[in-house]
């Protein structure tokens, strides 16, 4: 993107607070945008495509002081003379819509790009702009492939239920050019009937219906647009599930006052419908192919009374082959990090070894400890002997003993973990300590918690009661 076109986009990253999907991998010290993929915030990912793509400045939304100040102070250490951002905190749990309200008066832009700061993708913002530009959209949605989910291949037993499976995200109806929305679900909505008003199908005359794409929160609005609903609807709480489904519903019966409301106040509406007929038939003239809305508007062969006002819905749907995940569930960060150290790992932002893993220069690794491919072994961490880490992101200042296996998991930074232990499947956050000949498979593990010494686990949730 330009800059010009840049100039009059604003862009507001959506980071969120203290997820509760999330607990026990967040905490009082570690918001949501803080957890590390490949042993960088996830915030950073985002961040970094924004600056890729020229997109210096962003207002960063962060829900709660206390998760403000956390990311605020990282991201001024990480990304200063890098880029301009501003943390602002609004309100816990107000929602997607709820945070925009709150910050409605920094929103000044013609139109506004909103990310959402668990993104891990390479696809260009600049691409979605584009489009939502080229169509003069009210709001421009990315639409990327569902990601794939599930373990991976760890060779374990129960086959069966290791498959790796696509999850429906959301069902949504296309026309037949893919450029436009005519439908979406999202959340409960998913498995519930598809109603589709009748005069859109009517006006677009066939639709397409997708279950194999994601919404990926990634949207370009047309600010006066976004404003007005977020005023006029204020139960509003989630652009996902409210917002966007709303706009898309009312596309051929717009209340919205697109361009403002000047045309009635400049003397009278006749008028007013004469020029914009006139306006459209010159439009339609010049337009290769009018879009349906166009065609809508002025009634068969131009008869409506008064001319319909419709807006338009647009979609940018990505390429298959480029990588798009949020992390917004714990099997998510599982999958994301088996990704950015895995096939994706270009997105790392590492380069990787030819045995196809990262092993800091300061890490000590003992003798016959294996590190297998698709691994990293952070900064300062110590292995000891006979160990064996296979598809596995290890973080910064870990002490592990001897004939310790780790395969498919995540640990976090100053782990300890004892002589004999074996981690399958799991997240290890920050301080833990695994005592000697611990075993844990497929279990999260919060902060600061001690497992005991020979103790099993499966399937776990462990962490320390948060003081109140």
């Amino acid at each position: 993107m330009g800059a010009k076109e840049s100039m009059d986009f604003q862009v507001v990253v959506l980071a969120g607070g203290f997820s509760k999907t999330l607990v026990p991998l967040v905490s009082k010290e570690v918001p949501k945008a803080l957890l590390p993929v490949a042993n960088r915030p996830v915030l950073s990912y985002v961040l970094e495509l924004l600056e890729q793509n020229d997109l210096k400045n962003a207002i960063v939304v962060v829900e709660g002081e206390s998760a403000a100040l956390l990311i605020s102070s990282w991201i001024s250490s990480t990304f200063v003379d890098r880029l301009d951002v501003e943390v602002t905190a609004v309100p816990e749990d107000v929602g997607t819509a709820g945070a925009l309200r709150a910050i409605d008066h920094r929103l000044t832009a013609k139109d506004i790009l909103i990310v959402s700061g668990d993104l891990v993708s390479e696809i260009p913002p600049g691409a979605v702009a584009a489009a939502h530009r080229r169509h003069d959209a009210v709001v421009t949605a990315m639409l990327c492939s569902v990601p794939v989910s599930g373990p991976s291949d760890s060779g374990s037993s129960g086959a069966k239920d290791k498959a790796k499976k696509a999850g429906r995200y959301n069902i949504v109806g296309l026309d037949p050019t893919k450029q436009f929305l005519l439908h979406i679900a999202a959340g409960a909505e998913v498995d519930k009937d598809i109603r589709v008003q009748k005069s859109i199908l009517r006006a677009v005359g066939q639709m397409e219906i997708r279950a194999d794409l994601m919404d990926a929160h990634m949207y370009a609005f047309k600010r006066s647009v976004l404003q007005d609903v977020l005023n006029q609807k204020e139960t509003f709480q989630s652009l996902r599930r409210e917002v966007l489904p709303y706009l898309v519903r009312t596309q051929l019966r717009s209340e919205l006052l697109l361009n403002g409301a000047q045309s009635e106040e400049n003397g009278n509406g006749k008028d007013a419908l004469q020029n914009s007929k006139i306006l459209l038939s010159q439009l339609l003239a010049n337009a290769s192919t009018p879009s349906f809305h166009e065609i809508y508007a002025l009634g068969p062969a131009g008869s409506a009374p008064t001319l319909r006002k419709t807006h338009k819905c647009c979609v940018y749907i990505a390429n298959k082959s480029k990588y798009c995940a949020r992390l917004n569930s714990i099997q998510a960060f599982s999958d994301i990090n088996r990704d950015v150290t895995g096939d994706a790992n270009h997105l790392s932002g590492y380069t990787f070894s030819a045995q196809n893993n990262i092993i800091h220069p300061s890490a000590v690794v003992g003798s016959k400890t294996t590190v297998g491919p698709q691994c990293m072994l952070g900064e300062g961490s110590q292995m000891g002997d006979k160990c064996s880490v296979k598809k596995s992101v290890i973080g910064r200042h870990c002490r592990i003993g001897s004939n310790v296996k780790i395969a498919n998991s995540v640990v976090l930074n100053h782990v300890t973990i004892g002589d004999g232990c074996s981690i399958q499947g799991s997240i290890i956050c920050s301080n833990v300590q695994l005592q000697e000949r611990a075993v844990l498979k497929d279990c999260q593990v919060g902060a600061g918690f001690v497992v005991t010494a020979g103790s099993e686990h499966k399937g776990e949730s462990l962490a320390k009661k948060e003081k109140q």
